[in-house]
């Protein structure tokens, strides 16, 4: 099963790069992330954009490995990414490879199968959400007003974009 595989590499990296006396200053910043997704997962639940699909077993569904994402892997990547954010050099190539290295794996996981695109979402929109959210990530961690702010309009322009209907709305 790879989400057993990916959980014991997120554990991993979570026992090697977070610092843990330090949780509760990311925590803000995880907390805005999960808020998005499951507002993301609320609107969008039956006009979804992606899909993770598992192939090893029938109940390994999409909503039980975003719950996995959303409350493990994510906030995970979101306290190392914030660890070691320089805000001053290299912030650009600090924030380059993030987007390269989540863009690589959706990839690599859309070519196993593990990962599907739906109602015109595709990799192209995968790797301009996550500039988007590394950049909003960092952003919010040191000011949280100004990252909600600015994610109103672009969830506006989502939402306008990729437009589920009135009668998808659960």
């Amino acid at each position: 099963m790879y989400l057993i595989l990916v959980v014991v590499v997120y554990l991993i990296f979570a026992k090697l790069f977070i610092d843990w006396k330090r949780w509760r200053e990311y925590y803000p910043t995880v907390q805005y992330y999960i808020i998005c997704n499951l507002s993301y997962n609320l609107i969008f639940y039956n006009h979804t954009l992606w899909e993770y699909k598992a192939v090893t077993v029938d109940w390994l569904n999409h909503t039980f490995i975003d719950l996995v994402f959303t409350f493990f892997i994510i906030p995970v990547v979101i306290m190392i990414f914030l660890r070691y954010f320089p805000y001053r050099k290299k912030k650009w190539l600090y924030l380059a490879c993030w987007i390269a290295y989540f863009t690589l794996l959706e990839y690599l996981f859309h070519k196993k199968g593990l990962f599907l695109y739906e109602n015109g979402w595709n990799l192209g929109w995968s790797a301009i959400f996550n500039v988007i959210m590394f950049s909003i990530l960092g952003l919010h961690h040191k000011r949280p007003l100004l990252a909600i702010i600015l994610s109103i309009p672009i969830i506006a322009i989502l939402l306008l974009i990729f437009h589920p209907s009135y009668h998808d709305l659960k």
